[in-house]
């Protein structure tokens, strides 16, 4: 018997209808960044920079928010030069989701080299006295206004966030390189700018930054940026903390923290432990602590051996007076399992801590002074390698000083759309990752009935998420 030919697909009629009517569709590779628009709109700023940054009077072109903004869409999509904003330009849905145009590279360019004055340089340079060399530039008037729009944006997320009522605010300065002939040299030899920053560590955001030629130390004035951190915090903390290298270790800050109605700060007992800068006095001090005062601290080390032990030392130096109780030293000892030589051809290693902590044992202050190299240093590496601030796009210092502000601005705006509307699970996500699962995620924009609707490359989990978050974030009216 012969077998029925099943029929071909082929032969069967089309499984479609054709509108008549064609539907104009946008696509876009970056689906995700309306989410951190929404976060940028919904703390509030594009009325704070408004309010707070002037640049010159322009007859045409992008408002002062407007470029703001596509500067922090910038560094979250992962530009690092004005020339990417071409980039931006050239993807045909990102300006139909976000509401406006994209400046160009020029366009850009032109905006930043408004806030430098070559007269905050040369006034810088007429207050150095005798010897000195390195000095540090007053901001310009928008540049100020830039960091009190990072100011309203930390406030507004404190606000949102009621229940985190302590504050640890780590400080400290890092090396940008750089090859451009203004960059001065930095204590490690190589071309470059040191930029010092303070963050929120219990918030991950950063309270202040201060943009510094190479060849400025970082135990040059260290309280300027101090005080901006803490003024900076919002109302709702109540228990405030400092940490510090041994670049803080300097007579007006430690004034500054240990005096319970410190001016342009918060009042009331103010904890801190800075690393202490080894003096000879002190090192003399740490070689008389009897071995058996030394306890070990820490998780044990495969190589070597951390301990610390209190120290009976106080300096004779303007960061005491008499008339107040001497700060707590704690010593660090470092020694080798295998009574190993380290580099230097010495057997042990010895550190300190200056704190005006009492109550802690040794050790949990050790390790809680230590964790800031989770905070600020993992701040800066963000901001150099993920974000833009890693290449300086000038050779105009006011010009590369709003270049790290914007990037400190669009870092802090993604710790909020983490913090306020991302799942938990996200929280820890550096800007590579929230590329990887959000921003750069293709998308349809279908416009119908006068109404514009995105479509997107992801899953109905995934999308569900982003819908809460938008609801999460609503703007401020």
């Amino acid at each position: 018997m012969k077998k029925t030919r099943r029929p071909s697909p082929t032969e069967s009629p089309l499984l479609i209808e054709i509108d008549p009517e064609p539907i104009p569709e946008t696509l876009t590779a970056m689906g995700g960044v309306p989410l951190v628009v929404q976060t940028f709109r919904s703390l509030g700023l594009p009325a704070s920079v408004r309010q707070q940054v002037r640049v010159k009077e322009r007859e045409r072109g992008y408002d002062e928010a407007t470029m703001v903004e596509s500067f922090v869409i910038l560094n979250a999509v992962g530009g690092e030069c004005f020339d990417d904003f071409q980039r931006l330009r050239e993807d045909p849905g990102l300006s139909d989701m976000i509401g406006h145009g994209i400046p160009s590279p020029e366009a850009a360019r032109k905006f930043l080299y408004q806030f430098h004055e070559e007269d905050k340089i040369e006034e810088a340079k007429r207050r150095r006295s005798g010897d000195e060399i390195a000095y540090i530039p007053e901001e310009t008037e928008p540049l100020v206004g830039l960091g009190l729009v990072n100011r309203a944006l930390v406030q507004e997320l404190g606000r949102r966030c009621p229940d985190q009522r302590i504050a640890t605010v780590d400080q400290d300065a890092t090396i940008i390189e750089s090859r451009k002939q203004e960059a001065l040299r930095t204590y490690e030899g190589e071309r470059g700018y040191q930029p010092m920053l303070a963050v929120w560590a219990e918030m991950n955001v950063v309270l202040a930054d201060e943009f510094r030629d190479g060849n400025v130390p970082a135990m040059m004035d260290p309280l300027t940026v101090a005080k901006k951190s803490f003024a900076a915090l919002p109302e709702t903390v109540t228990t405030y903390y400092y940490r510090g290298d041994s670049a803080s270790h300097e007579s007006g800050l430690i004034h500054w923290l240990r005096d319970e109605d410190r001016v342009e700060g918060p009042k009331g007992f103010l904890g801190f432990a800075i690393s202490a800068r080894m003096s000879e006095a002190l090192h003399k001090a740490i070689g008389k602590v009897p071995e058996e005062a030394w306890e070990p601290y820490g998780k044990p080390h495969p190589v070597e051996i951390p301990e610390c032990a209190e120290v009976s030392f106080v300096p004779g130096e303007k960061s005491e007076h008499k008339d107040t109780q001497p700060l707590r030293y704690i010593a660090i000892r470092i020694r080798q399992r295998q009574e190993n030589l380290f580099a230097d051809g010495s057997k042990v290693k010895h550190f300190a801590v200056v704190t005006n902590i009492r109550e802690w044992k040794a050790a949990r202050l050790i390790e809680w002074h230590r964790e800031k190299a989770g905070t600020v240093e993992a701040v800066h590496d963000v901001l150099k390698n993920e974000l833009a601030a890693g290449v300086m796009p000038s050779k105009y210092f006011g010009t590369n000083a709003a270049w790290l502000r914007l990037a400190v601005i669009a870092h802090n705006v993604m710790t909020a759309l983490k913090r306020l509307a991302l799942p938990a699970e996200l929280l820890t996500a550096r800007p590579k990752r929230l590329r990887f699962l959000i921003f750069h995620t293709a998308g349809r924009l279908v416009h119908h009935a006068r109404r514009m609707v995105l479509r997107l490359a992801t899953t109905v989990a995934r999308l569900a998420e982003w819908l809460e978050a938008l609801r999460l974030l609503p703007l401020r009216v």
